[in-house]
């Protein structure tokens, strides 16, 4: 009787439908010398979960970290700083048209974009009569 309700908690463990009190009956039954040859592969998981529960930690945790982190941190940053001592390159001051220049070369300058602003806008003058153009001819092919 007690092999039939063995096998039947074996069942169910795999299926895990099994209670507390239910897998302790299984680790004792498992734990005894005299087990059914044909429930011998089982006995190595319930022995371990025994012994896994019996184990205990004992190696003492440190409370405080053995390497002074605020040390190496404030060595990088130096380093760093070093580093982009070393690097630098300051920037030169701003240059103006009159340090590049001459007073007759801006002149002639202002000179060329007059000309050419005058040439855009007589561009832009042909343009609107384009567009004029356009809206009439649309009115006329349009008409039904």
């Amino acid at each position: 009787m007690e092999l039939y309700k063995i096998e039947k908690l074996i069942v169910k463990y795999f299926e895990a439908t099994t209670t507390v009190a239910e897998e302790e009956t299984l680790r004792e039954y498992f734990s005894k010398e005299s087990i059914a040859p044909h429930l011998e592969q089982h006995a190595p998981l319930f022995n371990y979960f025994t012994k896994a529960k019996e184990e205990r930690f004992t190696k003492q945790v440190p409370l405080k970290p053995r390497i002074n982190y605020l040390k190496w941190v404030s060595v990088a940053a130096i380093a760093v700083f070093m580093f982009g001592l070393y690097f630098y390159q300051p920037t030169p001051a701003p240059v103006t048209l009159a340090d590049e220049y001459t007073q007759e070369e801006i002149e002639s300058a202002q000179e060329a974009f007059a000309l050419l602003a005058m040439n855009f806008n007589k561009g832009t003058e042909q343009l609107y009569h384009l567009e004029k153009f356009e809206k009439t001819t649309n009115k006329f092919l349009t008409k039904k």
